[in-house]
């Protein structure tokens, strides 16, 4: 695995690693919410076999990634830009995974001439998405945090500082906040030695210098996000567990009905976790692109 940092737009810092084949398709993994560019990702091993470099960075404000106040979900595509010119990529594929999913979707409508191909796993819908019930099915923390959103960054960015902190020292206290909550297929998945090392690490790198990636990822999904889906041409691949309730099965629904020839996979019986399950599947057709 390799650091680099990146200048991007406005002399901001841009954390990002890349593993896999050196000389492989280039594929851009964007991490979840929160998260970092250490979250959850095929072994480097795997990446190597099939031919492929994998592309991770920390969004503004997470990790070792300069802060970008007010960041609307389409500024990703300007980031994923710095990158790809200092790598000098002409062209490459994207995938978001959870929080990384609008972002992905950003890429691949305004990039259409550079990404090949994007996949959003769990994804977010737009806030106000028409004919979208977009709380329907949420998990009661999560309704009641991005309610709190919609009221203003006053009533919960300090609450947000205040958990972050707690989870940078002991980042298992974020899995334990979640477990409660989680069908029985995710509580086994986070059970697992492999993905809980995974999630305690991106969660700990996320919240290294603060909660304001955190606090800029929720705000921007809240607010309009600066570009329609319906506007995506290049090749879609939707996966969502169907027992999902922090990302509810029904966005990726409306999604696939708005991006012009999506192809929706809802799995039965999996939810939020269940896409770290078919990530490496994932990866292999963006790269097919």
């Amino acid at each position: 695995m390799v650091r680099r940092l990146v200048e991007a737009v406005g002399g901001r810092r841009l954390a990002v690693e890349t593993t896999g084949d050196p000389y492989g398709k280039p594929v851009f993994l964007l991490h979840g919410t929160p998260g970092s560019r250490v979250g959850p990702m095929p072994r480097s091993s795997v990446l190597a076999r099939i031919g492929m470099r994998l592309i991770s960075f920390d969004r503004p404000g997470y990790g070792e990634s300069t802060r970008r106040p007010g960041r609307r979900v389409a500024e990703a595509a300007e980031d994923v830009v710095a990158i790809a010119d200092a790598f000098g990529l002409d062209g490459f594929a994207v995938l978001g995974r959870s929080g990384g999913g609008p972002h992905a979707l950003a890429c691949a409508a305004l990039l259409p001439e550079r990404v090949a191909r994007v996949a959003a796993l769990v994804s977010l819908a737009p806030r106000h998405a028409e004919g979208l019930d977009w709380y329907g099915g949420m998990t009661p923390s999560n309704v009641r945090e991005y309610t709190d959103v919609e009221r203003g960054v006053e009533h919960f960015a300090d609450t947000f500082r205040f958990r972050s902190g707690l989870i940078r020292d002991n980042p298992h206290a974020l899995i334990n906040d979640l477990v409660p909550e989680l069908p029985p297929t995710d509580r086994a998945l986070v059970s697992d030695a492999g993905i809980r090392r995974m999630l305690l690490a991106t969660y700990q790198e996320a919240f290294r210098h603060g909660a304001d990636g955190w606090i800029d990822d929720v705000l921007a999904f809240t607010a309009p996000w600066g570009f329609e889906v319906s506007s995506i041409r290049v090749p879609t691949r939707l996966w969502h567990g169907a027992d999902d309730q922090f990302s509810p099965v029904d966005h990726s629904r409306w999604l696939a009905d708005q991006i012009p020839g999506a192809d929706l996979y809802l799995e039965p019986g999996a939810a939020h976790f269940g896409a770290l399950k078919v990530m490496t599947e994932a990866l292999q057709w963006a790269a097919a692109g």
